[in-house]
């Protein structure tokens, strides 16, 4: 690949307007690798992680970030975990058969789009918008509209490069408490809907956004790296199995001799034997007792 996966931000000397570009190929690799995904189900969900990329540098926060499509369709999930030093986690669920030449819609049925922001500080927040428009680009445009009341524009682009798959996107937004000229955003949204997939996915961000915009003033500032991370840990899952009833953790012991958990984001296994639970029974009853 021509470049790692990382978010450009950039702003227009002389327009109200700013601008994220965005790339992120490996990241989205490492979201579908060992999982047997259909390739429609492979690029939501490297369309949603451009989306959840591009919204986390957008909203400026520290925290965590879950951007999911639900639906009562053969997709009935794909969500997206990030936060805000861009690493990033997926993953999707089916329930019936998906076809090679399958819509948003038709794989999601009518659903919505649900974000939730939970900063390190701060109320917990959530927005969810129905799946109104025809790609998932068009709902994240209405939701900005509707919860933000700033004109947004992203586009978004998945395809071959280099004979791997890849995935990045552009999002151009009206900067906020800023009299902006519309027709200077309509402009500049025209100039950037020429982006071809390969340029962006196969060139250095600079030379994409020198392409696009050569006769603006662009600001381009350093770009923060995008990463595959996932949080899932031995002791996570464990603090999981405290939470279920004793006498079920139990059962499966007395049949396996161990308990297996296993991660649908990366495909970490955690086994527990008889042991292992009795540590986390005493660690969690101490931390009550502690508690009171």
């Amino acid at each position: 690949m021509a470049h790692q996966d990382q978010m450009h931000r950039y702003l227009f000397e002389n327009h109200a307007v700013r601008g994220e570009l965005v790339t992120v190929s490996d990241t989205w690799r490492e979201i579908i690798k060992g999982h047997d995904y259909p390739l429609p189900v492979q690029k939501v969900l490297g369309e949603l992680l451009v989306a959840t990329s591009l919204l986390t540098a957008t909203l400026k926060f520290d925290g965590d970030i879950t951007v999911q499509l639900q639906g009562d369709g053969p997709l009935n999930l794909a969500v997206i975990n990030g936060n805000n030093r861009q690493e990033m986690r997926g993953v999707a669920r089916m329930q019936g058969e998906i076809a090679a030449e399958s819509t948003l819609k038709e794989m999601v049925g009518n659903g919505y789009l649900v974000i939730t922001i939970s900063p390190a500080e701060g109320e917990r927040y959530q927005g969810v918008v129905g799946l109104e428009g025809e790609t998932l680009a068009e709902c994240l445009e209405d939701y900005f509209m509707r919860s933000e009341q700033l004109p947004t524009r992203l586009f978004i682009r998945t395809g071959e490069i280099e004979g791997q798959q890849g995935a990045g996107g552009i999002l151009l937004q009206v900067l906020p408490a800023q009299d902006a000229n519309p027709d200077d955003f309509t402009h500049l949204a025209t100039l950037t809907e020429t982006i071809k997939t390969d340029e962006l996915l196969g060139l250095p961000a600079n030379d994409v956004l020198w392409r696009l915009y050569h006769q603006e003033e662009v600001t381009i500032f350093d770009p923060q790296d995008v990463c595959f991370r996932c949080t899932c840990s031995h002791e996570r899952c464990g603090e999981v199995l405290a939470t279920l009833p004793e006498a079920e953790v139990d059962e499966i012991l007395a049949e396996d001799g161990k308990i297996d958990m296993h991660c649908d984001y990366c495909g970490s296994h955690y086994t527990y034997d008889a042991v292992d639970i009795a540590a986390i029974r005493n660690g969690s009853s101490a931390s009550n007792d502690q508690l009171h």
